[in-house]
């Protein structure tokens, strides 16, 4: 290549460069649609600090594993105890000019103190003490109440329903104590079931901006600085999957935590399970769209209505159910007092109820699941028919059983009497001794003829069976 060539290659080089970095230097100009939103919504972000006493217990003895002093003291050192505080933070927003915020319920729950810190718009800080308005367990919110010297900024309420998968968020919060702390991603899914020690929501939004102990209560921002979600919830172990509490669901409750200092709900009076293909051949349903109805507690709405165990409802005013979770949602959004139309499959004919909703009892959720794995006083008139299905042996009710297993003097049926603990009847379908079988595939058993009859010849079967008071729907199969 000529001098010449090279002097023009080298001088192009240098002009395209040149062009190149002027394009770079330009670039911290660019308008970022994140700053602005931050600077307009961070002022109505507040950091929460709770403090509890809980009661620890306090050895006096330096050494008091050592077999010596034991020898002298025993065990005296377990009885001194004392109170020590623990502490802990969260995030929230404010929702009114007067100073109501909403944050999480486990951020202030059961807590004896309250300090929130509001961000005033010159950069310092202020603290005001809170108390709690309203809580909610259900959805995992509360309304907790500060005294402002003056109107305080707040934060718009979007529209958590229009959020599109992939749409831009932020969030702002307080995690491990680190104030205004902001990130960003993007609605990563909708409808998101989370089932853990204390969380169990099934309409979470879930999202990739950065979410950490800390961040619960916090707002999650779309691109307009509205408010679409609550950040609630994060999984230890997974990076980039944070959970949100849609904001819809907060507008539908915030009302009545003010008011009332708790939500009221609609109560149907039913516990519920989801439709396998079995059951849904037992009691004549087409497909596994719906909510089995596994018990009506007496005298609530439902029985006073005429619904009854084995039902299965499809609608709910208007709607279809997919299934029990669907279900169980949409009723707790019914107001007490106002009337749900049920379309329900009774034995494969659909029927329609009118039923007028009361409004759901604090201890709802409370309802136990009680077992006994105690024998029974007698075994004679044992029947093996369910022996393939791991159930060794069931005996017609009478009095001796009754007192035995709590079975209501008005209840018919089969009682458990022997159950395979190696199984999968025991073990995955929960089948214990004490146990009522009241129906099998949708008929009702009394007698062990009426048991073979139902049978048949069958490889699953589905029990309906009564345990101290409760019913529920069980699948059981033949063991391979």
């Amino acid at each position: 290549m000529t001098s010449k060539k090279l002097l023009a290659l080298s001088l192009t080089l240098a002009i395209i460069l040149v062009s190149a970095g002027s394009s770079f230097a330009a670039l911290p100009n660019t308008s970022n649609p994140i700053v602005p939103i931050v600077k307009k919504a961070s002022i109505a972000v507040v950091n929460i600090d709770v403090e509890k006493t809980a009661k620890r217990t306090i050895s006096p003895f330096p050494f008091d594993d050592d077999p010596f002093f034991k020898r002298f003291f025993g065990d005296a050192f377990k009885d001194f105890t004392r109170n020590v505080p623990m502490k802990g933070r969260g995030s929230g927003f404010i929702v009114t000019k007067d100073g109501q915020i909403l944050t999480n319920n486990h951020v202030v729950d059961g807590v004896d103190k309250i300090t929130v810190s509001v961000q005033l718009e010159d950069g310092s800080k202020k603290t005001y003490s809170a108390k709690v308005m309203g809580n909610d367990p259900t959805y995992d919110l509360a309304v907790i109440k500060i005294d402002p010297d003056a109107n305080l900024p707040v934060l718009e309420l979007g529209d958590s329903d229009s959020v599109e998968v992939g749409e831009y968020v932020i969030a702002i919060g307080n995690p491990y104590g680190f104030e205004q702390t902001v990130t960003a991603g993007v609605i990563s899914a909708k409808n998101r079931s989370v089932h853990a020690q204390d969380v169990n929501f099934d309409d979470f939004l879930q999202t990739d901006a950065a979410i950490n102990p800390g961040n619960s209560g916090g707002p999650l921002l779309n691109m307009e600085g509205k408010v679409i979600g609550i950040n609630t919830a994060i999984i230890p172990y997974a990076q980039g999957m944070g959970f949100a509490i849609p904001v819809n669901k907060a507008k539908e409750i915030i009302s009545d935590l003010i008011s009332y200092g708790r939500v009221k709900r609609g109560w149907l009076g039913v516990s519920v399970r989801d439709i396998t293909p079995q059951i849904a051949k037992a009691y004549g349903v087409d497909g596994t769209e719906g909510a089995m109805i596994n018990d009506v507690f007496k005298g609530d709405p439902a029985d006073k209505a005429g619904i009854k165990r084995g039902d299965v409802v499809v609608e709910l005013n208007g709607t279809k159910i997919k299934n029990s979770a669907e279900f169980v949602q949409k009723v707790r959004t019914l107001a007490p007092n106002s009337t749900a139309k049920l379309a329900v499959v009774r034995k494969g004919k659909k029927l329609n109820f009118s039923v007028r909703l009361g409004e759901r009892p604090a201890s709802a959720d409370g309802r136990t699941d009680t077992r006994t794995d105690s024998k029974p006083d007698s075994k004679a008139d044992n029947n093996a028919a369910l022996k393939d299905f791991g159930i060794n042996g069931v005996a017609q009710v009478n009095d001796t059983l009754r007192r035995q297993y709590k079975i209501d003097s008005s209840s018919e049926g089969l009682v458990v009497v022997d159950v395979d603990k190696d199984s999968p009847a025991y073990y995955d379908e929960g089948v214990r001794e004490g146990d009522l079988i009241v129906e099998l595939n949708g008929q009702e058993v009394k007698t062990p003829e009426d048991l073979t009859k139902a049978i048949g010849n069958d490889d699953d079967v589905v029990l309906m069976i009564e345990r101290e008071g409760s019913t529920y729907f069980i699948q059981v199969s033949k063991k391979k």
